[in-house]
């Protein structure tokens, strides 16, 4: 993208509209449909549109069109766009004087979901009617994103990392224990003399990307435990799913440790009290602001971790 300005004005938003629909459809032809226009009409709509911010938004793949890098970020900003005027609609019909609430979280695909959910839930506690955006993904894709305000909010279990060409403030959250999982019958059998039991158990580990590997990896090398690992995932549901089903072992959150056991019907282990797991809110911002985060923030620091 060249660095040419796109003023407000010039900025067609029948064209974005266009642009917005077809990347939802996934095809120029399934847009036909949706928008009651022929395929050359889009067509050409979408060429001014990508005239006019002088890039490429989407790329030919065989017969079908991808977003180019450009086009994703384009999408992200219409999506909100788009939202944000039905809302608009919708509130009118309604009779609504207040403009809705909505927070667009980015959560990093490393924290726990059970996690996620116990960080969540004060918000929608606190402000009742709230529109809840969740995406999902590497944690340094959506630092980038709130770098640009497409997201209020980053939850993960790092901080952003100091060595970013961009300004973020991590926000402490609290922080926990880890609890060691398996079924009846291994919890049984690796309950005595724990934690040395975990020498030579069968381990199913987050993958070593993640913080709670690291941490894992260094109490083990402490302690002299070579647990025998049988599956790293890096989808933690998945890891938690295999554990259910008796393949191994497995480490989760301790302040998430009841829900694991009735969501998961597995039993506890034993505790490792030294692996710490923590969590964080990343902002653009010094100063948190937004209602719905300064809600779970405290209720993080106060009733979660306190």
């Amino acid at each position: 993208m060249t660095t040419r300005s796109l003023s407000l004005n010039s900025l067609n938003y029948q064209h974005l509209l266009y642009f917005w629909v077809v990347a939802r459809e996934g095809s120029i032809a399934r847009a036909t449909t949706v928008l009651h226009l022929t395929q050359p009409t889009i067509s050409t709509q979408l060429k001014l549109l990508e005239r006019a911010m002088d890039t490429a938004l989407f790329e030919k793949r065989g017969r079908n069109l991808v977003l180019t890098d450009a086009g994703h970020m384009v999408y992200r900003y219409a999506d909100e766009i788009f939202r944000t005027g039905r809302e608009l609609t919708e509130a009118l019909s309604r009779g609504d004087r207040g403009i809705p609430s909505r927070l667009v979280v980015g959560i990093s695909d490393s924290l726990p979901k059970l996690t996620t959910w116990r960080l969540l839930s004060p918000a929608l506690d606190a402000i009742p009617g709230l529109h809840l955006t969740c995406r999902i993904d590497k944690t340094e894709r959506l630092v980038a994103d709130l770098a640009v305000h497409a997201l209020d909010v980053v939850l993960a279990d790092t901080p952003a990392s100091p060595s970013l060409p961009i300004t973020l403030f991590n926000h402490l959250l609290g922080e926990c224990g880890v609890s060691v999982f398996g079924t009846e019958a291994l919890a049984a059998k690796y309950r005595r003399k724990f934690p040395e039991s975990l020498d030579g158990a069968p381990f199913i580990l987050p993958t070593a990307n993640t913080a709670m590997r690291r941490s894992l990896d260094a109490w083990c090398v402490a302690n002299d435990v070579r647990p025998s690992v049988v599956c790293e995932a890096e989808d933690v549901a998945l890891l938690q799913v295999f554990g259910q089903e008796g393949m191994g072992l497995f480490a989760a959150p301790s302040v998430v440790e009841t829900q694991i056991r009735r969501q998961y019907h597995v039993r506890v282990v034993g505790r490792l009290p030294d692996v710490r797991e923590r969590f964080y809110a990343i902002s653009a911002e010094r100063k948190l602001a937004h209602p719905a985060v300064l809600a779970l923030t405290e209720a993080a620091r106060t009733r979660l971790f306190g």
